[in-house]
């Protein structure tokens, strides 16, 4: 499974990068400000941008998760179930988070023991138990029809529909950029660098004293709390929550997103998610029966051509090889 998703992508000089990374933020800015519909499409995917920031962590240590929408659907079920009792917004946040970050250590406990297929495949089969159990226990969970979300506050204010959307894509936009810095600060680590000790010789790292579970164990429980704040971010913009997050497409679609924006940088994960969801809305705009197949087609053209993602295209004109 380890080097079979992603290529390396060039190193870019840190200066260089940051210099993208505003350049990226303007053009969302813009692209809200100009194309007001567009709002919505941008927050979702730097929401998913965000939970794919997790699956970064995972192939950094040659994992790859084919379960991990299971932890946007705890954190969107949090804003659900809580936000009738406690609509304060930046509340749930955080208690999504923190849920999710609870059921990605109990999980992690145990499927950090297994690697490479076996660790994609047992994501997979946890997803699917939540997504049966999301669906079946209506009287909770109302089934596929799902739960509606309303009457959130921001900071005991409860804006009107337009305010409100920008104040969700400016938290979105907001909690992107102290993830990517997280991350980028996490992969510069000692932590960071024992991940990809576990890619490359992982009993090399536990010949060092370094035990390669805590240190999996650790990037999947922060790759379980970016997933749960995702979750809150999608259930608190669609204001609609069903069990079809925690389905197997879902996850597919942020391993997309992940091959989609290369795993050599931060921005990356958010390349992929703006890519993915801009494609995804102009090709069911203009063929609505056969727009999985544009996104397959733009998939299989990024795996021949550009193997490190959109990141590695980038990469590649402006950076150099390390």
């Amino acid at each position: 499974m380890s080097g079979t998703v992603t290529a390396p992508a060039r190193r870019v000089a840190p200066i260089g990068e940051a210099l993208l990374a505003l350049l990226g933020i303007a053009a969302v800015i813009l692209a809200a400000w100009a194309v007001p519909w567009l709002k919505f499409i941008l927050t979702v995917a730097l929401a998913k941008g965000i939970a794919v920031l997790g699956i970064l962590l995972l192939l950094r240590a040659g994992q790859v998760s084919f379960g991990h929408s299971m932890f946007l659907a705890i954190g969107a079920y949090t804003v659900a179930f809580l936000a009738p009792a406690l609509p304060e917004a930046l509340l749930l946040l955080p208690l999504g988070a923190a849920i999710a970050g609870l059921f990605g250590l109990v999980i992690g406990l145990f499927v950090v023991r297994y690697r490479d297929i076996f660790f994609g495949m047992l994501n997979l089969a946890l997803s699917m138990v939540l997504y049966s159990l999301l669906e079946k226990l209506y009287s909770l969970t109302k089934g596929t029809d799902g739960i509606r979300v309303s009457g959130l506050r921001f900071a005991g204010i409860t804006p009107d529909l337009a305010t409100q959307e920008w104040v969700m894509f400016g938290l979105a936009l907001g909690l992107a950029i102290l993830f990517g810095l997280l991350v980028r600060a996490y992969l510069g680590s000692p932590m960071g660098r024992a991940l990809a000790g576990i890619k490359t010789r992982e009993t090399r790292l536990e010949f060092m004293g370094v035990s390669a579970r805590r240190v999996l164990l650790a990037a999947y429980v922060l790759s379980a709390v970016m997933g749960g704040v995702a979750g809150t971010l999608v259930a608190m913009t669609s204001r609609h929550v069903t069990p079809q997050l925690a389905y197997w497409t879902s996850s597919g679609e942020l391993v997309f997103i992940a091959v989609l924006g290369g795993a050599g940088s931060a921005l990356g994960p958010f390349l992929g998610a703006a890519a993915f969801e801009l494609v995804r809305v102009y090709a069911a705009a203009a063929v609505a029966d056969a727009w999985q197949m544009i996104l397959g087609a733009v998939l299989l053209l990024v795996i021949l051509f550009a193997p490190g993602g959109l990141w590695g295209m980038l990469a590649g004109r402006l950076g150099r090889r390390p």
